[in-house]
């Protein structure tokens, strides 16, 4: 790209680069190069707003992380283990499992994030799990979880078993009745 052709916004045209080459060439593939490469800009660009590749992915993982709370299912509005199965695969559909796998590739992205986020456990999936976690609370309010249940138990089997299912990027999703089935049989205890 020629100098002094004004990038309208950089950032987010860099991080929707960088889904892509994730989404169809995985985490190995995901280089600076390829990521300016897929931006069609000059690799000049990303160094410009981020102090290296590493920081980069950072803030791209951040920037995803922020994005949960769009996806969280309204309590008390339609069915639980349907608003459960849509959020899994609204979830899992978009480039979580990708950043998942990227994180767990990556030992100084991962440790970037855990300083960033001042939490341990795996980024993205932990927050995918506390979202998870505060909808089965607010449900359990609404009377339509199991006043006993324990939705800090079921919230990580939930995202964990949901990561299962969509991790092959290979195969396509699963079959949404298969989402459906695997809400069910962990919920099994815990819908009145």
């Amino acid at each position: 790209m020629p100098t002094g052709v004004h990038i309208q916004d950089a950032r987010a045209q860099l991080f929707d680069a960088a889904e892509r080459v994730l989404l169809r060439d995985g985490p190995h593939a995901l280089t600076s190069r390829a990521v300016t490469t897929e931006a069609g800009v000059a690799k000049g660009v990303l160094h410009r707003h981020f102090e290296d590749f590493d920081a980069f992915l950072t803030q791209l993982v951040l920037d995803r992380i922020a994005q949960l709370a769009s996806l969280a299912p309204i309590p008390g509005v339609g069915d639980v283990v349907d608003n459960l199965t849509e959020t899994l695969t609204r979830l899992f559909s978009s480039v979580a499992v990708a950043i998942v796998a990227l994180i767990t590739f990556r030992d100084d992205l991962r440790h970037r994030l855990r300083q960033a986020r001042g939490t341990g456990g795996v980024p993205l999936a932990t927050e995918a799990a506390a979202m998870i976690g505060d909808y089965l609370r607010a449900e359990r309010d609404h009377g339509r979880i199991a006043f006993d249940a324990d939705v800090d138990t079921l919230a990580p089997t939930l995202i964990g078993a949901g990561h299962l299912l969509f991790a092959d990027r290979h195969a396509g999703p699963p079959d949404p009745e298969a989402v459906r089935r695997m809400v069910v049989t962990v919920l099994a205890t815990a819908l009145p």
